[in-house]
């Protein structure tokens, strides 16, 4: 499974990335604004200077939700860089959209996916990563990773390319699940994959060998 950090912060991807683990990085309107980036040149430039940090796809979502729209703005992200992964909302025009950039060498994210019968729309119409938002589909009392495990079986039986990207994780414990459903690629905050290094008994541990260390020395 790949990771991926959902930030639009340059101080955090570049602590993921130095962790040597990371493989891409997601992001959104709002983490854009959460940053302070405003204004459409400024946000071009934010996505230029993530993609010479990291080695990997990264998702860079349009605001247009009509066909002609999304067209166009995907493809002026697209223009950024190579690694660019245009983000497309599951809507009726967003999978027009889907159709028409997979058929002209774009490679999609559809994201704000919460069903695996959008989740098959989307994979019909070639995108490249399907992005179920797990920790939303629990907030509304469904499981999050039973979908991806049902998408996951989907794809299989059906010999569907697209990879599925959980997002909206919301701990490490997420993470291990979505690993455990078959999700291709995972998404989360800095503090997500942080926590997957925790744990009191590697901690005793590390104490007890240093203690013991400090007898040897």
């Amino acid at each position: 499974m790949k990771f991926f950090i959902d930030t639009a912060n340059l101080a955090q991807i570049k602590e993921a990335n130095e962790l040597g683990i990371l493989d891409g990085v997601t992001t959104n309107p709002s983490l854009m604004a959460k940053e302070g980036i405003k204004g459409n040149e400024a946000v071009m430039n934010h996505y230029k200077a993530i993609c010479e940090m990291v080695d990997g796809d990264i998702s860079a979502e349009v605001i247009a939700t009509d066909f002609n729209g999304i067209v166009e703005e995907g493809k002026k992200l697209a223009a950024i860089h190579p690694n660019i992964i245009v983000k497309v909302p599951m809507i009726k025009d967003g999978v027009k959209a889907l159709k028409y950039f997979s058929d002209n060498g774009i490679k999609t994210n559809c994201t704000l996916v919460f069903s695996a019968g959008q989740a098959i729309l989307a994979a019909k119409a070639g995108a490249t990563y399907v992005s179920p938002f797990i920790g939303r589909i629990d907030d509304s009392s469904w499981d999050g990773v039973e979908l991806i495990a049902q998408m996951a079986q989907i794809y299989s039986i059906q010999g569907y390319k697209t990879e599925i990207l959980a997002a909206s994780i919301r701990s490490a414990l997420h993470i291990v699940k979505c690993a455990e459903a078959g999700a291709d690629v995972c998404t989360c905050p800095l503090e997500s994959i942080l926590g997957l290094l925790k744990h009191p008994l590697t901690d005793i541990g590390l104490a007890k060998f240093l203690e013991d260390a400090k007898k040897t020395a």
